[in-house]
């Protein structure tokens, strides 16, 4: 690898780098320059000064690099534990055991009280010589808040889901057992029965759960099988009438000569459940449902639900899959559409949302045909 001082050497005696500032950051390997990197990168030579400071680095400390070369390492980036000590005279990079290589990441804070990640390498030319570079990582912790907030997000409100269902199933199964001789056989019922709804409910939560962690580490499982999406829309709309919708609420249109459609059908079940329920709960008049083959350039098989209802205003519209979006009627966890996302791009498919012709919700997704096979 091309040595990173080639970009900002020293004049002897002198404390400026002899190169412009625009060539601070040098190359890092063939075609590569420092200035490439996504990370901020940092160079000291043996003597502590500064002699890369490319241009992640400058933005995360707000330092330019003509201002940054030539300085001292405690200087250009004059660091502090979150206990407001000085990192540099702890770690002292340049003395101690010559058997350390590094330091691993960790949080510190830059003047002003930003936080940083900052990891560090110590380069030796020697295995025990002293320190010839020290090599300093920069990233900002944005990225990394952004998730502790979802993760902290995502544990309220499984916590707030729980309690009620499971206050409920609580509340009841005690009361039955302290007092069974009590009540009626049909009061008995109607308790066992909120109980069960409340387990379910609590199941439902439980499986949301799971769903998201695969999904979000890439495992979700899709095992592919022949679907008949004709067949599983009507299920789910039968499913609906059933519990009481008129069935002059819904319109199935299904083209002629859908292509085979591999898919793991309880994933697709999910999907179609979720956008049904959606445009039942939030919609209003006619829940319309239209499966057609793909558009070009795409062979697959393409499902369209829309509702007549208010609508998703053109300001939520980049939201509506990310984790805890609701509608305007509040209820349910906000993880639903989420999952259809991610269930959805397992198959290789895609998922747009948009505007109704009736200015209601639209929901339009795309599977792409598929050989049999069992894919994670």
């Amino acid at each position: 690898m091309t040595d990173v001082r080639a970009s900002g050497r020293y004049a002897p005696g002198s404390g400026a780098p002899v190169l412009p500032a625009e060539r601070s950051a040098g190359l890092i390997g063939p075609g590569l320059a420092a200035d490439d990197l996504p990370d901020g990168l940092v160079v000291a030579d043996g003597t502590g000064r500064v002699v890369c400071f490319n241009a992640a680095a400058a933005r995360i400390t707000a330092l330019s690099a003509s201002r940054a070369l030539g300085l001292q390492l405690d200087r250009a980036l004059p660091l502090e534990d979150l206990d407001g000590r000085r990192w540099w005279a702890l770690t002292d990079p340049y003395g101690g055991l010559a058997i350390r290589s590094g330091q691993p990441e960790r949080n510190l804070l830059l003047p002003g009280g930003r936080e940083v990640l900052v990891s560090a390498r110590y380069v030796r030319v020697r295995p025990t010589g002293p320190v010839d570079r020290v090599v300093v990582s920069l990233r900002g912790t944005e990225a990394r808040r952004r998730t502790e907030r979802s993760h902290a997000e995502l544990i309220a409100t499984v916590a707030h889901e729980l309690r009620s269902p499971l206050t409920s199933v609580k509340g009841f199964t005690a009361t039955l057992l302290a007092k069974w001789e009590r009540f009626t056989d049909d009061q008995k019922r109607l308790m066992l029965e909120t109980v069960d709804a409340d387990a379910n409910r609590v199941t439902r939560l439980i499986a949301e759960l799971l769903d998201i962690s695969r999904i979000d580490s890439g495992r979700l499982e899709i095992r592919r099988q022949p679907v008949d999406m004709a067949a599983a829309v009507r299920r789910h709309v039968a499913a609906h009438i059933g519990a009481g919708q008129p069935e002059d609420r819904f319109l199935v249109r299904v083209a002629e000569q859908l292509p085979a459609l591999w898919a793991d059908p309880d994933k697709v079940d999910q999907v179609l459940g979720n956008l049904l329920e959606n445009g039942v709960r939030h919609g209003e008049g006619t829940v319309t449902i239209e499966i057609a083959p793909a558009p070009a350039p795409m062979e697959g098989t393409t499902v369209t639900v829309s509702d007549q209802g208010p609508g998703i205003p053109e300001e939520s519209m980049s939201r509506v899959f990310t984790r805890f979006w609701r509608g305007s009627k509040r209820g349910g966890t906000g993880l639903g559409l989420y999952i259809v996302k991610g269930i959805v791009e397992a198959h290789g498919g895609v998922i747009e949302v948009g505007r109704a012709p009736g200015a209601g919700a639209r929901f339009r997704f795309t599977l792409p045909v598929a050989t049999p096979a069992f894919l994670s």
